[in-house]
């Protein structure tokens, strides 16, 4: 099935708009299958149908990609946490790479291999140990023949540079996203070059995930842009950011927030504010559109719906949701009624419901 499916390159290259999945980390340990702290993905093994069934939430809603759920899988990573006895980052690649091939399947979707940040580069900032590691993971990917690639969630370019310098020698396309504010990467690298960086290394398709909202992401990934047009280089645009609202914009990201993990709840965006951003993600040439850590599925629809007239069809999920409200005109109270119109979501300023909290906080890394 997956020869006769167009390529990731193929659909961008013809303009195509690719909607990318969502988080699973986060989701899966509000569900109970992962321990916060160290993130790590032996719920592949362990609980198969968890991750199966998120798989098919994020398909179900409109999903061109499914990502392997291998998030910090790096052997030096699952050592550290100390949650993983007697499973091997070989085992959980693997085990990821048939769920998502699995689901993917369900609906001519894609599968991305995803790697990501090792604490050896914080360690060692040894190159030939750090690409060892991603040696070892691109393997276990190419043992089950994935689509393509995703380097995802760096925060210092360099790593992500060597991570594209393995990955490319599989001969597969290359996405690769930085965790990075419009300030630049952690040693101060500017967005704009951190593109050329990733470019010249062998990227196909570059951009930002993860740790900022999701309008910030689009700042960020626009000076990414100018970068390449002014070194007079081309890659295709992708976007996966925070499912929260950071107007901090702090170096560091939602990490360094109080609320982070337990209580980001009220920083939540609401499937409107994720329309915006699909629009504003789109109309400054990002073809690559998902989300991560907070995106559930009912963002990814949203996103889907946005963007129905670009892709021509909504997804399989809209049939369960009445676009901008519509629905609501079969209410049984006139106020709710009178809600079933995009007018009043696109301007309805969401209330937390807390008095006596503050509408922005002190990141702990400022």
């Amino acid at each position: 099935m997956g020869s006769k499916r167009k390529g990731i390159l193929e659909r961008l290259d013809a303009g195509e708009v690719v909607v990318g999945d969502g988080g699973y980390v986060m989701q899966l340990e509000r569900r109970g299958y992962v321990k916060a702290g160290h993130w790590t993905p032996e719920a592949a093994v362990e609980h198969p149908e968890a991750v199966r069934q998120l798989h098919r939430e994020f398909l179900r809603a409109g999903a061109n990609v499914i990502q392997t759920f291998t998030f910090y899988c790096s052997e030096d990573k699952l050592e550290i946490s100390g949650n993983v006895k007697g499973i091997t980052g070989a085992q959980i690649n693997e085990a990821a790479c048939d769920m998502a091939r699995e689901v993917a399947n369900e609906g001519a979707a894609l599968v991305a291999g995803g790697v990501s940040q090792t604490p050896c580069y914080v360690k060692s900032h040894s190159e030939p140990e750090v690409k060892a590691i991603f040696k070892k993971q691109m393997d276990n990917f190419m043992k089950k023949d994935i689509d393509f690639f995703i380097a995802e969630f760096f925060e210092h370019v360099e790593e992500a540079v060597w991570a594209v310098e393995v990955l490319k020698t599989s001969s597969k396309t290359i996405g690769v996203t930085l965790c990075i504010s419009p300030h630049g990467d952690m040693d101060g690298v500017p967005p704009g070059e951190c593109a050329v960086r990733l470019v010249k290394a062998g990227a196909d398709i570059v951009g930002i995930n993860c740790h900022l909202d999701p309008l910030t992401c689009v700042r960020t990934v626009k000076l990414m842009k100018a970068g390449l047009d002014k070194a007079g280089l081309k890659a295709h645009l992708m976007i996966q950011p925070l499912g929260f609202h950071t107007p901090e914009c702090n170096l560091g990201g939602y990490v360094s927030l109080p609320e982070f993990p337990f209580a980001l709840e009220t920083r939540a965006m609401t499937r409107w504010d994720v329309q915006k951003y699909a629009r504003e993600a789109y109309n400054v040439g990002i073809r690559y559109i998902g989300g991560c850590c907070g995106f559930e599925a009912y963002h990814i629809r949203a996103i889907a719906e946005e963007l129905a007239a670009e892709r021509g069809f909504l997804p399989p999920a809209s049939e369960k949701h009445g676009l901008w409200g519509a629905a609501l005109e079969m209410h049984s109270k006139p106020w709710v009624r009178a809600r079933a119109c995009r007018e009043y979501w696109e301007n309805l300023l969401p209330a937390s419901g807390r008095p006596k909290c503050p509408s922005i906080a002190t990141p702990a890394d400022e």
